[in-house]
């Protein structure tokens, strides 16, 4: 339920914050002084798209704010805790902010969220009904959605949705191989010379280094052989060598040795380096063996590397990108030569998700039937307290022109206001008011009572759901929405005053001049103002004395 709402800087209002309270709140006030403000603000709340036009002029950003209250809603803490919000004293805080650049920022709590969050959350705040939900009544779309909501068969609708994404996406897979397989022969051909040609060359990973590594070898043996002999010669050729320079070093250590025993670890270490000093001569003479001027090999080594090279220019900067290449036109192969048996699997996974749809959509549709004839009902009675009680409502499902996720039906509403006449659909027969009124009734029988849904009272708000209306129609949608505030907060926007009648809490918007800007206000009327304020909305500007009357009289006959 909505406990407060703060609005600053947007449109026209500067600044207004008002405290809204259980049952039925009305807002009423001349035409163009921003009843439907404080609807749309309430909007942003709940994720609508913010603009940079809702900024008022001159200012750096438009806020709105709502205090919630959501004590018993388990839902929205299911959806806070992950996110790591809390709900503190039962009470929720919700705000937005539209900067003057258009950006958009959004606070649960204080902190800032992702709008997409609002949007979950306001199934368990507030639900908006606008004109423009009653044009949404003439789509065949949204007549179905409607039937849907007013059944418990939403597992079924997944279940045909989720069988229709997988027959749709088996047939998209089909057609696209089938209409790139010419193609993909034509290309056939050159895959597989391009698979011949790398496989046939036998690419190592590591092949190219260890070839430019024996090449370098083979191009300077004779200066490799001249640096290695000369090595082996210092290291162990002569009388001055290092092995030898050692080995006399270790006899005069042994020597020291004799007499002070605290140099012994010397003399390890110089028996240690002997021995490396050997292991490094016999790897010298060993190498300096193995060199060999070898024309031939070189020849054979360039020749390896240019091959090489060919491949790299044409497949890749490296082996290991030729060596990717190859793996990518193998698998391109390999599709062109299973694409026959996957078609095959394809048609026989079409045909067999085409039978499941089938009996899943065959099942929606007798559920669709039996919710149709209860809506059907249930709208009616609706209707009947909206004068309207000769009107005949009709929920048609028949067959749909094509599948889709949501089965294979159409829905439509037919009405007859008329006693006699044939039901219709609703753009035909039904006038301006009577399409109010049947979207009155279609919402009241789609709106759960308190706590049966949410866990707590929700906010049901109606944007002069009255238009087009008059007389003992607007007396029936004022009885409506009484009703409907005894289970639900209801807020609603109204220009009719027989309607304004039944107001628990009656609210007044109007635009006032201030330091030369047009600002718009909203105040709680008291039982006198409220009166006077239904007496404008009969007379008209001016308050005559009888109009005054008939406002004490409609508020009497309101209670009654």
């Amino acid at each position: 339920m909505l406990l407060e709402l703060v609005v600053e800087n947007y449109a026209v209002v500067e600044r207004l914050r008002v405290r809204f309270h259980a049952g039925l709140n009305l807002l009423t006030g001349e035409t163009g002084s921003g009843k439907s403000i404080v609807v749309d603000a309430l909007g942003l709340l709940l994720g609508a798209r913010g603009s940079a036009e809702m900024v008022r002029t001159g200012a750096q950003r438009a806020r709105v704010a709502g205090i919630f209250d959501v004590r018993g809603a388990a839902g929205i803490r299911d959806l806070l805790e992950p996110a790591g919000l809390d709900i503190e004293d039962g009470e929720l805080l919700v705000e937005r902010e539209i900067l003057a650049g258009g950006k958009s920022r959004a606070f649960v709590g204080s902190r800032p969220v992702s709008v997409s969050l609002l949007k979950e959350l306001a199934p368990f705040l507030a639900d908006i009904h606008g004109q423009h939900d009653q044009q949404l009544l003439f789509s065949a779309e949204a007549q179905r959605d409607l039937l849907d909501a007013s059944d418990g068969y939403r597992e079924l609708l997944e279940r045909v949705a989720g069988i229709y994404e997988q027959w749709r996406a088996a047939a998209v897979e089909l057609e696209e191989l089938e209409r790139s397989e010419q193609e993909k022969l034509r290309l056939l051909d050159l895959w597989q010379f391009q698979r011949k040609e790398i496989e046939s060359a036998g690419l190592g990973a590591e092949e190219e280094a260890a070839l430019e590594n024996e090449r370098r070898v083979l191009q300077n043996v004779q200066r490799l052989e001249e640096a290695a002999s000369a090595a082996y010669a210092a290291l162990y050729g002569g009388e001055e060598s290092a092995v030898s320079l050692a080995r006399v070093a270790a006899k005069r250590v042994d020597e020291l040795c004799r007499i002070d025993d605290s140099l012994a670890d010397l003399r390890e270490h110089l028996k240690a380096a002997d021995l490396s000093l050997q292991e490094a001569s016999y790897t010298l003479r060993d190498y300096v063996s193995r060199l060999e001027a070898n024309p031939g090999r070189l020849e054979e080594v360039e020749a390896r590397l240019e091959a090489i090279s060919r491949l790299k220019r044409k497949y890749g900067q490296s082996v290991a990108q030729v060596l990717g290449f190859l793996e990518d036109v193998r698998r391109q192969i390999a599709s062109v030569e299973n694409a026959s048996g996957r078609m095959e699997e394809l048609r026989r996974a079409r045909q067999r998700l085409a039978s499941e749809f089938e009996k899943a959509a065959g099942e929606l549709t007798e559920r669709r039937r039996a919710a149709a004839r209860k809506l059907e009902q249930r709208v009616e009675a609706e209707l009947a307290q909206l004068a309207m009680e000769r009107t005949v409502f009709r929920v048609e499902v028949a067959a749909a022109a094509a599948w889709s996720a949501a089965g294979a039906d159409r829905v439509e509403f037919l009405a007859s206001p008329n006693l006699g006449e044939e039901p219709k659909a609703l753009e035909k027969v039904a006038s301006g008011g009577e399409i109010s009124r049947i979207a009155l009734a279609l919402k009241t029988c789609l709106t759960a009572p308190a706590g049966t849904k949410t866990g707590s009272m929700r906010t049901l708000v109606f944007d002069e759901v009255d238009a087009g209306v008059g007389g003992g129609a607007a007396e029936g949608i004022g009885r409506r929405l009484k009703k409907l505030a005894s289970t639900s907060q209801v807020l609603c926007v109204t220009h009719l005053p027989q309607v304004a009648s039944f107001a628990d809490h009656h609210y007044c918007v109007e635009k006032r001049e201030l330091n030369g800007r047009t600002v718009a206000a909203i105040e709680e009327l008291d039982a006198v103002a409220r009166t006077r304020e239904i007496g404008r909305m009969l007379s008209g500007q001016t308050l005559t004395a009888e109009a005054l009357k008939n406002a004490e009289q409609l508020i009497k006959m309101s209670v009654s």
